[in-house]
C-alpha cells in the first residue's frame, strides 16, 4: 500500500520552531495541484532555494532527515522545471519513488485542512498556529480544530470461493472496486460495514473480521478494511445511485488495480491468493 515506505520513515510529529532551510523539500499547491518535476517518470519537489516569488512556510513533517513544507502558492511562485499536477495525474503518471508519492498525499491531506480553517467556525476569527500541537487555535473564543480525518470501511463480501466486486456509477474509474462507504455518528465500524453492505448491494453479512487499515491522503480519509461473509441470499440488488455494476467474482478472474497503492487491492489480491477464506 501507499504508506508501505520501508525502510524510509515518516516522522509526523509537530514541530512549531522549525524554519525552513534552503535545502528543505517544498509542497506547493495551487489550488489543489501539487508543484511537481522528474525525469523519466521519478517525482520530484522543488526545494525552498529552487523556488522564486514571495511565500510563507508551513513545517509539514520529515521524512528519514528531509524536512518538508507547505507553500500555498501566489502567483509570482513558480520554480524552472517543474509543473503544477493534481495527486491523481502523480499517481497515474509517475512510477514513484513510493515515499514521496507518500508524502505527496500526506502534505496534502494537511494542506486542505489548514487551508479550510483559516478562519474559527465558532465566531469566525482568524485561527493561528498552536504552539505545542498540531491544531489551529482561535485567539478569540479559544476553539481549537485538529486535522480532520474521516473514517470510511473497504468490505470485502466472501461467498466460498467468490468476492463481491463493484464499480461506481459516476467515478471516471474503470476498474473493479470493493463496496465502500463512510462511518457514520454513532456506529461502530462493524455496524458501518452491515449497514453499507445492504445499502449498496442489498445483502446480509457475517463473520465481520478487521483485515488492515490505511490513510488516504486524497479524501482525507482513515479507510478501515474488513472481510466478512454473506448470510443467505447471494442475490445483488444495486443501489443505483451508488454503483452502475455488482457481480461475484471467482478468485482466479480478480485482475487488480493499476497500482498497489490502495487498500481495495490489497484485500483483493489477499482474496485472490487464498490468504483470506
Amino acid at each position: 500500500m501507499i504508506q508501505d515506505i520501508g525502510p524510509h520513515k515518516l516522522h509526523n510529529q509537530y514541530q512549531a520552531d522549525k524554519e525552513c532551510q534552503p535545502e528543505d523539500m517544498i509542497i506547493c499547491l495551487k489550488d489543489k495541484a501539487i508543484l511537481v518535476g522528474g525525469e523519466e517518470h521519478q517525482l520530484m519537489f522543488p526545494k525552498r532555494q529552487e523556488l522564486a516569488g514571495d511565500f510563507d512556510c508551513q513545517y509539514l513533517f520529515s521524512l528519514d532527515e528531509q524536512d518538508y513544507y507547505l507553500v500555498f502558492a501566489k502567483e509570482d511562485v513558480a520554480a524552472e522545471g517543474y509543473r503544477y499536477e493534481s495527486l491523481r495525474d502523480i499517481r497515474y503518471g509517475y512510477k514513484g519513488p513510493r515515499h514521496l508519492m507518500y508524502a505527496a498525499y500526506t502534505a496534502y491531506h494537511l494542506a486542505m485542512w489548514y487551508r479550510d480553517n483559516r478562519f474559527c467556525g465558532r465566531c469566525g476569527h482568524e485561527t493561528q498556529h498552536s504552539e505545542v500541537e498540531r491544531a489551529l487555535v482561535c485567539p478569540d473564543c479559544g476553539n481549537v480544530i485538529y486535522p480532520r480525518l474521516i473514517p470510511a470501511v473497504i468490505v470485502g463480501v466472501i461467498d466460498g470461493d467468490r468476492i463481491l466486486m463493484t464499480k461506481y456509477a459516476n467515478r471516471k474509474m474503470s476498474f473493479y472496486a470493493l463496496v465502500a462507504g463512510f462511518t457514520e455518528i454513532g456506529e461502530t465500524l462493524e455496524e458501518c460495514v452491515a449497514r453499507e453492505v445492504m445499502e449498496e448491494v442489498g445483502l446480509k453479512v457475517k463473520n465481520i473480521r478487521y483485515y488492515k487499515s490505511q490513510p488516504w491522503g486524497s479524501a482525507l480519509d482513515i479507510l478501515t478494511g474488513f472481510f466478512c461473509e454473506v448470510d443467505g441470499d447471494t442475490t445483488i440488488r444495486l443501489e443505483e445511485d451508488e454503483l452502475k455494476e455488482g457481480i461475484w467474482m471467482k478468485r482466479e478472474d480478480i485482475e487488480g488495480q493499476a497500482d498497489d497503492f490502495s487498500l481495495t487491492h490489497a484485500m483483493m489480491m489477499a482474496f485472490k491468493e487464498g490468504k483470506i477464506h
